[in-house]
Formats: structure tokens, C-alpha cells, sequence
């Protein structure tokens, strides 16, 4: 069955597509889905952890036959080197941008190493995406970039303002360059549930709660691939696509998954926000709705570009905010679980 953004045609069929960060949630997942529902004519994952790609491989290979695999390519790099980066994006048609550094603590502690790779690897992205003629570039941001308090969402911040910007230095290339803003992944490394699992399996009855008023944006794996490719189908170059997505308080999803546990209040952690916000009031002259998702216009356009606007798209509200905490969609304890079983 259509997932909630599942894209209208296989806008990846004959392309060949390099996935950077392949090896991580969202890459293994894409890769997955792209070989079992799309035909592409080549599937990149560059990344620069090897045992990673070597048990992703071992993985497909016992999920798909030879000639299915023979699409598959790997290759080690960092985007953080321009000259390998150049050299792996001969020959492709589509990049998605999913390599970053994402944990907030870490950033705060390594700042100058979570620039490298978001900031300035997302200029190597650009460039050498230009030098190479690719036709559409979409990168992965996160709810953190807006309105960021912590480093992690200034330098994705950075990346996305750089993306945008791109699209004004393609020329006659003519390479697109779009984002997208979603917030936090159901059962990803590093998110809340896999760590309240793992205290589940020991049989831990009191856990740890950061604040009871936290509330977060959820999203699952499937969807967050799904509007990955259905944003690649509608781009237009410079806009961060936003989609419709419930909230959840911290206490209601640890009650979902473990309802006799008890909570001991641990604190907000170095750089953690209450509630997320993925559209400021800021952003709201430029934010169109188109259904199932925001469009966070481009403020600067001195390329061929159309606005969805002309094309019946209505704005929004001069003082709309979307935040987790004044979200009109929220998820209770059956739809997590039906986002976990997913």
C-alpha cells in the first residue's frame, strides 16, 4: 500500500543515484527500497566507514539476486575531500545528501569537526555536483536547522542556506538543488526509542526523561524516504520541502512503548531545545502549502524557476509557526505503535 508520500511515478527509474552518508538509517533504507520498487540504472553509496559498506553488501546480497546487485556500487570517500568527491560523481544523475554529523552533544564538544562535514562538505557536494552536470541534488536537513540554539542545526542551517544558493550558480549547467526539513526518525541510531528498548530488554522500570514538556516531530524510516523521493519529483530548485508530520510528548511515547514504567526527570540535555520548530515565523512569506507538505520558497531566484504559487499554491499565514508543540496532528499510543511496527 501507498505510504503518506509515497512519490506518484519512479522518478529514479534509468538514473543513476549516489547516496552519500549510504551506509547509514536513512541510506540503507533508500538503497532497500529503490532496488525492490524502482530500476534505477545504478545505485552509489559512498561513505568512508568500510566494515559498514562490507555488511551492507553481505546484507543485500542475501535480500536481492546477482543481476539485481549488479546495480549496486560502493566506494569509500569523505565529503569532506572535494578531488574524491569529483571523481565518484562521474557519470551519475541524482545525489542525495545524507552525510552529516547529527549528534547534538558531540558537536557542541568537536564544533570544528561537525563543520568540516556539514558545512563545508556540503560546498563540496555543490561543487562537485556542478562540475560534474548533475541534473538534481537533494540534501537531508533536520527540524534543528530552524531557528538553530545548538551547533549541530547552525552548521545544517549553513548547509541548507548553501544548497539554496547553488541553484544560482548552475548557469547554463542547469543542476537543481532543493532540502528537506523533517524532524526526528522512529527507531533510527541515535533517536529515543532504541534506547528505551534496550532499557525494556533489561527490564529497567524507571527511565530517564529529559523534561515532561518536551515534545518532538516523529516520522518514520519509510515515509522519510518516501518524501525524499516525492520532494525529487515536484523540485524545483531552492526550496526546503516540510511535510505534515504528528508531534508526540516525551512522557506519552515512553507510556506507548512501556506503560507501567515509571520517569525520573534527568533534564533538558547542552543544546536540546523544549519543542522543535521547522518553520519560523520568519520563514512564513515565503512558506506555500501543497497538501501533504510545506514549500519554503527561495528568497533569492536568478534562475528559470516557477513558483508554486503560480500554479495555485496558497501561502500561509504572515504569523504561521510550525512547531511540535502547537502541532494540529498528534500521535497517541496506537499510532506510535503502528510507526514502530513500520
Amino acid at each position: 500500500m501507498a505510504g503518506k508520500f509515497a512519490p506518484k511515478t519512479s522518478v529514479i527509474d534509468g538514473k543513476a543515484v549516489f547516496v552519500t552518508g549510504g551506509t547509514g538509517s536513512f541510506g540503507r533504507r533508500f538503497i532497500t527500497n529503490a532496488l525492490k520498487n524502482a530500476k534505477p540504472r545504478k545505485l552509489i553509496v559512498y561513505s568512508r566507514d568500510e566494515l559498514k559498506q562490507s555488511e551492507m553488501q553481505a546484507e543485500l546480497a542475501e535480500q536481492f539476486d546477482a543481476e539485481t546487485m549488479q546495480r549496486m556500487r560502493f566506494f569509500l570517500g569523505d565529503v569532506r575531500d572535494r578531488e574524491r568527491l569529483t571523481l565518484a560523481l562521474r557519470g551519475t544523475d541524482i545525489v542525495i545528501h545524507a552525510a552529516a554529523l547529527k549528534q547534538v552533544p558531540a558537536a557542541e564538544y568537536n564544533p570544528s569537526e561537525c563543520i568540516h562535514t556539514n558545512v563545508l562538505g556540503a560546498e563540496n557536494i555543490v561543487w562537485a555536483s556542478l562540475t560534474n552536470r548533475i541534473q538534481k541534488v537533494i540534501a537531508l536537513s533536520t527540524d534543528k536547522a530552524c531557528n538553530p540554539i545548538n551547533l549541530y542545526g547552525a552548521t545544517k542551517l549553513a548547509s541548507d542556506k548553501t544548497f539554496v544558493a547553488a541553484n544560482n550558480l548552475a548557469g547554463d549547467i542547469g543542476t537543481r538543488f532543493s532540502v528537506v526539513r523533517y524532524g526526528n526518525v522512529v527507531g533510527s541510531r541515535g533517536s529515543v526509542v532504541p534506547l528505551f528498548r534496550r532499557l525494556i530488554d533489561k527490564g529497567v522500570t524507571e527511565f530517564p526523561i529529559t523534561d515532561a514538556r518536551m515534545t518532538r516531530f516523529w516520522i518514520t524510516i519509510n515515509e522519510g524516504v518516501d518524501f525524499v523521493l516525492s520532494s525529487l519529483e515536484i523540485m524545483r530548485g531552492g526550496e526546503v520541502f516540510v511535510p505534515k508530520i504528528p508531534s508526540m510528548t516525551m512522557p506519552d511515547l515512553l507510556k506507548a512503548m512501556a506503560p507501567n514504567a515509571t520517569t525520573k526527570i534527568i533534564g533538558i540535555r547542552p543544546g536540546e531545545k523544549l519543542h522543535e520548530m521547522m518553520i519560523s515565523s520568519d520563514d512564513a512569506r515565503n512558506t506555500v502549502d501543497l497538501g501533504d507538505r510545506y514549500a519554503i520558497e527561495p528568497d533569492f531566484v536568478e534562475y528559470a524557476r516557477t513558483s508554486f504559487r503560480k500554479d495555485g499554491a496558497k501561502g500561509v499565514a504572515d504569523d504561521f509557526v510550525y512547531s511540535s508543540d502547537i502541532n494540529d496532528e498528534w500521535l497517541d499510543g496506537p499510532g506510535l505503535k503502528r510507526m514502530l511496527e513500520a
